[in-house]
C-alpha cells in the first residue's frame, strides 16, 4: 500500500479550549500540525485536483471547525480534527498534533498528538 504524506505545518488558530473559567471565556492559540496519509498515484499522472486531496479546502474546513469549538480538551479537539481529515477522500490515516502555546508557564507550549486510521 502506498503512503504517501501531505502535511500542514503550524497552523495558528483561535479558539475556547480549556478547563479554567478564563478559558471558558477568552479565545486562546493553538498550534495545529498535520500528517495526511493518502496515494498520489492516480494525481500524478492525471495532475487533476480531483484526484488528491484539496488540502486548501481541508484547511478551511479545519479552520471553521476549531474556530467556532469550544472543547474542555485539547485530547478532544485533536481527535474532531482527525475526524475532519479522515472524511475526506483519500485519506488513509492522519497524524494530528495540537499545542496550546501559552498553557505552562516556563514551557514553550503543551499539546497532545494522536494518530487515526480511516
Amino acid at each position: 500500500m502506498t503512503m504517501d504524506k501531505i502535511i500542514i505545518s503550524d497552523l495558528m488558530l483561535r479558539c475556547i479550549i480549556g478547563i479554567n473559567p478564563d478559558e471558558r471565556i477568552n479565545k486562546q492559540d493553538v498550534l495545529i500540525n498535520l500528517t495526511l496519509y493518502t496515494d498520489f498515484s492516480k494525481s500524478i499522472e492525471s495532475e487533476d485536483i480531483e484526484d488528491t486531496v484539496n488540502y486548501k479546502k481541508l484547511k478551511l474546513d479545519i479552520m471553521t471547525l476549531v474556530e467556532g469549538s469550544s472543547f474542555l480538551l485539547v485530547e478532544k479537539l485533536a481527535s474532531t480534527i482527525s475526524d475532519c481529515c479522515l472524511g475526506y477522500k483519500g485519506v488513509k490515516a492522519v497524524l494530528v498534533k495540537v499545542e496550546k502555546p501559552t498553557a505552562l508557564r516556563f514551557a514553550r507550549s503543551v499539546g497532545v498528538e494522536i494518530f487515526r486510521k480511516g
